[in-house]
């Protein structure tokens, strides 16, 4: 019974997006964000296995530019959003076959961000007198900022960024790791009715002037509008199981497990889905510390080893595919760390493909993802894509 593996490289995009002028970091369009090629040039990057798979040769294709490496052993496309966001939900959502139909709110950039009844509001399922943030910040910077007043009031930490976010950073013993998400839980609905797409705990601890965040965020995402990839494929009684952040921007909808680490472990969850389950129908994973810890922080050095760690972990997953597997690499948007700003950057993204054997599937769609693993799985597709199959 054949098998799929969808592997989300979170934010490695490879510029060429046609739309790219209608998006921003701050004042400046992303007419020209390309991660992988700009971490190329100020960093370098060896990629033998990803290029093997077609990276290089997507890059090109996005980009209009002649291919002049060696040719791909994998098929290889770029593939292009049409949602209006360049954010997490909007790009797993499409690749999962359903496309956003509506705009995200933001929330303004200003001192404070969050308008009065909200931050009453939030202040209140807390049973706290107020909240601490109120801005657009890193979260790391802000509870090197406000850690300390945290801890002595009580205060939830709220902030958010160009995404469509609200976050809250609270400590683990002080404020108490179940009570952060019980809050999060008792705020998300009023969120999502705004059209913010996720409510993230983001828990950290220790102490004044050593603060650190833990791997125990959890989102609280508003559910897709229709069903998604993970959807039909446990309607047609195939298990899915998930790698990651998916379950979280999926709400578990669809979806049978979620294991959850750092990248490192879970690429050990990868790992043993391929060997110990040979009936299993879907597995969908998503890498995020590509994006996390080296894209907002617009680190070339760090993404690029980041990138070199991931291509020499999977050089060691692919001898493990049976021979009717599909592995297919992609990515939900990009996010350039030559770039102004800290935000996401509207981009194409690679779709690099193992088990179909060598071949250029050309400009592809976002939900054509879904659509070819549908296809490959013998599952109907209820989305817009077509598969390139």
């Amino acid at each position: 019974m054949p098998r799929a593996f969808l592997v989300v490289i979170d934010s490695v995009g490879i510029g060429g997006a046609p739309d790219a002028d209608a998006f921003f970091n701050g004042e400046v369009p992303d007419t020209g964000a390309d991660t992988v090629g700009h971490i190329a040039q100020a960093a370098g990057l060896t990629t033998p296995t990803l290029d093997a798979l077609g990276l290089r040769a997507a890059h090109a294709l996005a980009n209009g530019l002649p291919h002049d490496g060696p040719a791909p052993t994998g098929a290889y496309a770029a593939a292009t959003e049409v949602s209006p966001g360049k954010d997490t939900p909007s790009g797993h959502w499409e690749l999962a076959g359903v496309p956003v139909p509506w705009d995200w709110h933001v929330f303004p950039k200003g001192d404070p961000a969050f308008p009065q009844d909200l931050a009453d509001f939030v202040a209140e399922q807390a049973d706290a007198d107020g909240i601490l943030g109120n801005c657009h910040a890193s979260g790391t910077e802000i509870i090197a900022r406000l850690g300390e007043e945290h801890v002595k009031t009580g205060r939830p930490i709220c902030y958010t960024s160009a995404d469509s976010v609200f976050q809250i950073a609270a400590h683990e013993e002080h404020f108490g790791l179940d009570r952060l998400y019980a809050l999060c839980e008792a705020i998300a609905p009023r969120l999502h009715a705004m059209k913010v797409g996720r409510v993230i705990a983001r828990p950290f601890v220790g102490e004044a002037g050593a603060f650190k965040r833990t791997q125990n965020r959890h989102d609280y995402a508003i559910e897709p509008p229709s069903p998604t990839l993970c959807d039909w494929v446990r309607g047609a009684g195939r298990r899915v199981n998930a790698v990651g952040k998916i379950g979280d921007i999926f709400s578990m909808r669809g979806i049978d497990e979620n294991r959850k680490g750092d990248d490192r472990t879970l690429m050990g969850h990868l790992s043993d889905y391929i060997e110990e389950t040979p009936d299993n129908g879907l597995t969908f994973a998503n890498f995020v510390e590509f994006d996390s810890l080296y894209g907002h922080r617009r680190d070339p050095a760090g993404y690029r080893d980041h990138i070199e760690w991931f291509d020499g972990e999977l050089a060691k997953l692919l001898p493990k595919l049976r021979g009717d597997d599909l592995l297919i690499v992609t990515a939900d948007h990009g996010n350039d760390p030559t770039w102004t700003g800290t935000d996401h950057t509207r981009e194409r993204v690679p779709v690099l493909c193992h088990g179909i054997g060598a071949r250029n599937l050309g400009l592809v769609a976002f939900t054509d993802v879904a659509a070819s693993v549908a296809a490959h799985l013998g599952v109907p597709s209820q989305g817009p894509g077509r598969s390139f199959l």
